[in-house]
């Protein structure tokens, strides 16, 4: 391997850790509407939890796809 492929790996490796951290931070502050847990009624906290429940199945559904692909 040349520095270059080297480099490339760990910008790859850096930058999709990154984005995943982003994409969770900007889905938990779509399901909790920007509020803490505190500051939510209870219909608010049960409806932030069925939307984490949605996240996980689409995730689960996303990884059992990829397998397919395989």
């Amino acid at each position: 391997m040349n520095a270059n492929q080297i480099i490339n790996m760990f910008m790859r490796m850096f930058m999709r850790k990154v984005v995943n951290k982003g994409m969770n931070a900007g889905i938990s502050k779509i399901a909790g509407r920007g509020r803490s847990h505190d500051e939510m009624t209870q219909q608010e906290r049960q409806q932030a939890r069925a939307g984490k429940q949605q996240v996980k199945s689409v995730k689960k559904t996303m990884r059992m796809a990829r397998r397919i692909g395989r």
